[in-house]
């Protein structure tokens, strides 16, 4: 297969670190930041780490039309590129597996390494309804409501009781004061993703690992997933969708160790 010329990045990026690359890619209505943000700086100790943040998030202006998988990935491969990095792992975090999948099958030439947490090939009926109504409510502005299925539907149920009752109002404030401007944009993406044929076509060392508290992307989302790519690892972290607000040490721990051992198998 030829390789794909890639355009112009034009995505605002987070740079942190130097050594073998590492892309990210972030979930539906979030950001690097977001996303990642617990987590960087222990990426980047031994790794340079380039991400970018999808249109209507972050400094990315919102896009005037719907996204394009195709497009997202092909923006994070140029994003790394452009920073100097000739071949990378890419991580991605639930929406961004799909974009870290298409990454890989458009570009294998440059991607030595998947690592997709909470992933999905395409969602389940919970998942498109639920990705509908996130769409939905940010459209119609009634963003309060909006956070309050979002909280439920992201944090596992012992991370929620957890949270005093007296801080449950500020914690939904805050939720709703924070949604991106492309949230739409990037819950409508949700809901038609399909990424099942790039599945058997990944050749690279992949770790799969499975939020199995996920009360949004299902851990059967997360297997097949798994089962779908040969040989990929497939690791459990006891965590709701958001590893990187629930058990962020362990996540980074999982993703350093796939890494590091990659890259002893490669002699690096």
């Amino acid at each position: 297969m030829p390789e794909l010329a890639l355009p112009e990045p034009t995505f605002a990026r987070t740079v942190r670190g130097t050594g073998p690359g590492l892309l990210l890619a972030h979930g539906a209505g979030g950001s690097i930041a977001a996303n990642y943000g617990p987590i960087l700086n222990g990426l980047a100790a031994e790794h340079t780490v380039v991400g970018v943040d999808y249109p209507g998030t972050g400094d990315t202006p919102r896009s005037a039309s719907p996204l394009s998988l195709d497009e997202l990935a092909d923006q994070v491969v140029a994003a790394g590129v452009a920073e100097g990095l000739g071949s990378f792992a890419v991580a991605g975090y639930s929406v961004g597996t799909a974009v870290a999948l298409r990454a890989a099958t458009r570009h294998p030439e440059r991607v030595t390494a998947l690592l997709l947490t909470a992933p999905f090939a395409q969602p389940d009926a919970r998942l498109r309804l639920s990705a509908n109504l996130w769409r939905d409510l940010h459209v119609s502005g009634d963003h309060a409501q909006l956070a309050s299925f979002l909280i439920l539907a992201t944090l596992s149920p012992s991370a929620l009781e957890a949270v005093p009752a007296n801080d449950l109002g500020a914690v939904l404030h805050a939720a709703a004061q924070t949604l991106p401007p492309g949230t739409a944009e990037h819950a409508e993406l949700t809901a038609r993703i399909d990424v099942r044929a790039d599945l058997a076509r990944v050749s690279v060392p992949t770790l799969v690992i499975s939020t199995t508290e996920d009360l949004l992307v299902s851990p059967a989302l997360h297997r097949t997933v798994a089962t779908g790519i040969a040989g990929a690892e497939l690791a459990e972290l006891a965590t709701g969708h958001l590893p990187f607000s629930e058990r962020p040490d362990e996540w980074l721990q999982l993703i350093a160790a796939f890494l590091r051992k990659t890259a002893q198998q490669d002699g690096s």
